[in-house]
């Protein structure tokens, strides 16, 4: 299963609230009209960790996932996209600023099934593989080796690693190689997290091992679901 992450800025001179509001109401209709679209997820930023080089995310992550490939083009050819959805991005998205990484899902914790309506927040960390580093060696480093550091942390309720696919590298270098997604009790539980030892001592030590530390942003995000069911 393929699971697109769309990265969505808002249109320059619009509110949060405009923004969102739209989004939710004017966009998902039009959205969820896609053929073979499984769920429709939408993670809008919150703000939480200004610090870490993030206002290239400002916006929210759309997030949905298709059975394969030829399904998710079929989708974005439609009709109900062409004529529907994509004529509505200029309403309020910064579209000149959209970008977009399919990836292909891992599954490390999974404490509770994912549900619809969840007070949760969602953690994403976009990485990419240090300079001289292969993507196998990457992709495995960080499953077998980094994961077991970072299920160690506390307060994690669940942790996702999503994988770039393949075709992101047939005429070129992926912007990044993959995201975490790690989901918390609130941003409290993000801060003791961050403060932990085990973090500071281990985690991040160990991201310098595989990853390019310039190119690590991470931010905070409350999840909508627009359609379907959590796929995990």
């Amino acid at each position: 299963m393929i699971h697109r992450m769309i990265f969505v800025p808002p249109k320059p001179g619009i509110t949060e609230e405009e923004f969102q509001r739209h989004w939710k109401e004017n966009h998902v209709p039009l959205a969820i009209k896609m053929p073979h679209l499984k769920p429709y997820l939408i993670s809008f930023k919150i703000p939480f960790l200004e610090d870490q080089g993030n206002d290239l995310f400002s916006g929210g992550v759309s997030e949905s996932w298709f059975e394969n490939e030829n399904a998710m083009l079929e989708a974005i050819q439609s009709k109900e996209y062409i004529q529907g959805a994509r004529p509505d991005e200029p309403n309020f998205v910064a579209f000149w600023q959209i970008f977009v990484l399919d990836t292909e899902d891992y599954v490390l914790k999974e404490k509770d099934a994912l549900k619809q309506e969840s007070s949760l927040v969602k953690m994403f960390i976009l990485l990419k593989r240090k300079p001289g580093m292969s993507l196998a060696e990457f992709r495995q480093y960080w499953l077998e080796t980094h994961s077991s550091l970072v299920l160690n942390l506390p307060g994690i309720r669940r942790y996702v690693q999503c994988h770039v696919q393949d075709y992101f590298y047939v005429i070129g270098e992926s912007s990044f190689d993959g995201v975490e997604q790690i989901w918390f009790d609130d941003t409290q539980a993000i801060e003791k997290m961050m403060k932990s030892p085990e973090y500071q001592d281990k985690v991040m030590p160990d991201m310098e091992n595989f990853v390019e530390p310039k190119y690590i942003f991470r931010f905070v995000t409350n999840e909508y679901w627009a359609a379907g069911e959590p796929v995990y």
